[in-house]
């Protein structure tokens, strides 16, 4: 078998170079090609078709690669783009907060034009079983002292400044122990005070406490401070009443108060700075 294939082999190459002698003659003949010259061209005329085929591959890929190239720079340009829009973005964001905070503020001052507002926002959250503690962003260069209180947008008492640093302060909210306040119950007059207790703060609560016998509230009632003793301004909103109770020695009254503010959700806050004490 592999004689035949060699026998074969050797008839069919000489087949081969009979049929190209045969074409360069016929070719010479037709056109006056000398014979060799017209032979060494039949004989490179594959050899050019592949040399065709490989530059045509060799320029695909090229313009292959010019393509993905062109492509990222493209993808470049475009991440740009979206760098240069989201920090246009959030500008935007800034400024709206902004507007909204001035709106806010001059709301307030129109409403309570007795009271003098340092707008801030919260930086930082301090709430455990044991406090209720935010971080501001205004501090002494600001006007802030320990003892100012601060509301939210609505005019509701948020809580009492307890330190003070150059450009920043730390707020006590009204569910911390460490604020108290006096308090007057609006639909009533009796006064009270009121102030955050340790078991309450996990409930998001405080506590009016000191309540006369004789005192008649009842469940929705506004409690608001009192302003006795120039520590606070007097009208703020602290919170309404939510239960009336009797403490474990079933002597004394106290009521449950939900916050007017929404302690956990407290962003943008406005320092009381100065206000004018009524007597």
């Amino acid at each position: 078998m592999k004689r035949f294939f060699t026998k074969t082999g050797i008839w069919l190459l000489a087949a081969a170079a009979t049929i190209a002698v045969v074409l360069c003659v016929v070719s010479a003949l037709g056109s006056g090609t000398g014979l060799l010259h017209n032979a060494l061209g039949v004989i490179a005329s594959p050899f050019r078709a592949a040399g065709s085929a490989v530059a045509g591959w060799v320029d695909g890929i090229s313009d292959r690669f010019d393509s993905v190239e062109q492509l990222q720079k493209e993808n470049d340009e475009l991440r740009q783009q979206i760098a240069e829009l989201e920090k246009q973005l959030r500008s935007a964001e800034s400024a709206a907060e902004e507007n909204r905070d001035l709106r806010e503020l001059l709301g307030l001052r129109q409403q309570r034009s007795d009271l003098t507002f340092e707008a801030a926002r919260v930086t930082q959250r301090d709430v455990s079983n044991w406090a209720s503690t935010l971080v501001l962003n205004r501090g002494s260069q600001h006007g802030v002292a320990v003892g100012n209180c601060a509301v939210d947008s609505a005019g509701n008492l948020a809580g009492v400044i307890t330190e003070v640093g150059l450009n920043w302060s730390r707020l006590a909210t009204v569910l911390d122990t460490e604020s108290q306040f006096g308090a007057t119950v609006f639909r009533t007059g009796e006064t009270a005070v009121a102030g955050g207790e340790l078991e309450l703060m996990a409930e998001g609560k405080l506590r009016l406490q000191y309540l006369a016998d004789s005192a008649s509230l009842i469940k929705g009632d506004v409690v608001v401070t009192s302003g006795l003793g120039g520590y606070y301004p007097s009208g703020l909103v602290i919170g309404t009443v939510e239960a009336v109770q009797t403490d474990d020695g079933g002597l004394a009254r106290y009521a449950v108060l939900e916050p007017g503010c929404s302690v956990d959700e407290m962003k943008e806050l406005f320092i009381i700075t100065d206000f004018d004490v009524i007597e």
